[in-house]
């Protein structure tokens, strides 16, 4: 009995983690999506051009989609890190501080994929099998 505690624990910890990475990158999603004036600020500071900024959303959010859904969640994380990884390149890229700015993508990505890994046991499995 207490070992279905502990994976009960473990599962709801996973959707937890993977609930807030969701909120939060559709929260990003939606201000590109919706052309926010400080997204739109902040883009052009990071170098890019406004026209690219709803693509960018866009990419995201079928990404995010793709990572909640949980017959899809695997390549959605899979492509969720590519996605962070250009994130982490363009903070780089314009030198911004590094524990804040350029590091926070990684944040993001780990939790992600200790959510999925959480509530995926096969994930699991994969990164802790010898």
């Amino acid at each position: 009995m207490e070992k279905q505690n502990d994976s009960r624990a473990r599962i709801w910890t996973g959707r937890v983690l993977s609930g807030l990475v969701v909120a939060f990158l559709l929260f990003d999603a939606a201000g590109k999506l919706a052309r926010v004036e400080p997204v739109l600020k902040s883009a052009q500071e990071l170098g890019f051009f406004e026209a690219t900024i709803l693509h960018i959303g866009l990419i995201l959010l079928l990404c995010t989609i793709l990572y909640a859904v949980p017959a899809t969640s695997r390549i959605g994380a899979v492509l969720l890190t590519g996605y962070l990884g250009g994130a982490v390149v363009t903070h780089l890229r314009v030198d911004n501080p590094l524990f804040t700015h350029t590091v926070f993508p990684v944040y993001v990505g780990v939790l992600a994929w200790a959510g999925l890994a959480l509530r995926d046991s096969r994930i699991l499995r994969f990164f802790w099998s010898r």
